[in-house]
């Protein structure tokens, strides 16, 4: 059984690093992802998945499905770039293992009794793609969803932080900066104090908990009293809990701002709120055992949780599936995920052996969640729960 899933992975190791190349090689932003996911359907279509583009609402998500068993395993592909410097967090790969993962298992559908599904999930930068089709019933019928993340290290039980992605402006009314200052409101200012509030709450956050953002609009011109800014903002926190409580305490920093300057303000949101990660122990621990089996060694589990990753629209689906998010690693010569530098990494021979890596040890925890009577049931048993 294992030399077929491998077997398979093996014979399609040129066209999953072709297509980790290709997809790096051009990189396309949230929800943009047109020829991204068209190269990902036609690997799958030459491999006999079955098909459907445009899910959920969302012209770039997709759902390829091969076999017809009982138990449905979900691999996650995603494919979105970062402004400006491109697949600097290695979506590419993510991509090219879930395929990778998808055609392995898809060599034992029959045998195994299981459903293989690779589901194309755009938007997680920025956006929120998972949410949204988890609210559209995508993830519905699903017994364990799975992916992997590039990283500088292996991480097999990788933790996550809730985030809320919001945008605050701020309205004034513009005079001559010079000549008729008096008859301004300066929105600008209203931008200033709500900084200097978010930057003396800082040091009273709770562990976990984080804000930092960006100006995205300052004015127009020095001569002009700006009427209007907008700031950019990504709240976190190891908990959905302390998100909420983070988000309270910054609303009243942004409405210090529109007080203190007479201007009017607004809280919008950008994306969908990212839950955090709550990978399934048992398959966790599978996946462990077969990334060790390949030669890598993860960090010590006593260390995965020191520093979260970031977070991801992967925490809400294992809220409500079971599932995992491990990192795997590559050689980045010292380069972290949103370095220019990692994105370069990203298409090394390292990272060539991440995506077979990563597909391989995909398919064989699958293997085991389908062959384990226990957690087979288990599985089937969550899915008849939600």
């Amino acid at each position: 059984m294992t030399t077929e899933y491998a077997t398979a992975i093996e014979a399609a190791s040129d066209t999953l690093v072709g297509l980790s190349h290709s997809i790096h090689a051009e990189p396309e932003l949230a929800f943009e992802e047109h020829r991204s996911a068209a190269k990902i359907v036609e690997v799958l279509r030459a491999h006999d998945f079955d098909v459907t583009t445009g899910i959920a609402d969302l012209p770039t998500a997709f759902d390829a499905r091969f076999g017809s068993g009982e138990l449905v395993l979900a691999f996650c592909a995603e494919y979105d770039a970062l402004p400006g410097i491109g697949h600097a967090c290695g979506h590419n790969i993510i991509a090219a293992s879930a395929v990778g993962a998808g055609i392995g298992l898809a060599a034992l559908a029959d045998e195994l009794g299981v459903t293989v599904r690779v589901i194309g999930t755009p938007a997680e930068e920025t956006g929120g793609g998972k949410v949204l089709m988890l609210e559209r019933g995508v993830f519905d019928g699903v017994g364990a969803a799975m992916m992997v993340h590039p990283g500088p290290f292996d991480i097999t039980g990788a933790t996550s932080l809730a985030l809320a992605d919001i945008a605050v402006e701020y309205d004034g009314r513009e005079a001559h900066a010079s000549a008729a200052p008096e008859y301004g409101l300066n929105a600008a200012d209203a931008a200033t104090v709500a900084q200097v509030a978010v930057g003396l709450l800082r040091q009273h956050l709770h562990p976990g908990q984080q804000i930092h953002g960006i100006v995205a609009q300052g004015g127009t011109a020095p001569n002009i009293v700006p009427s209007h800014t907008e700031l950019l903002y990504y709240l976190r926190a190891g908990t959905s809990e302390l998100l909420d409580d983070l988000v309270e305490r910054s609303r009243n920093c942004f409405a210090a701002g529109a007080l203190a300057t007479g201007c009017n303000h607004r809280i919008r949101t950008v994306s969908p709120t990212y839950a955090e990660l709550t990978p399934d122990p048992w398959l966790v621990q599978a996946y462990r055992e077969e990334i060790i089996g390949l030669g890598r060694r993860p960090l010590p589990v006593e260390e995965e949780g020191a520093r979260p990753l970031g977070s991801t629209d992967m925490g809400n689906v294992t809220n409500v599936v079971p599932g995992i998010h491990p990192v795997i690693g590559l050689d980045s010569g010292g380069a972290v995920t949103h370095q220019a530098a990692f994105a370069a990494a990203c298409v090394t021979e390292s990272a060539d052996r991440a995506v077979l890596d990563g597909a391989r040890a995909l398919a064989a925890t699958a293997v085991r969640a389908a062959t384990d009577q226990v957690h087979r049931a288990r599985l089937l048993e969550r899915v008849g729960r939600r």
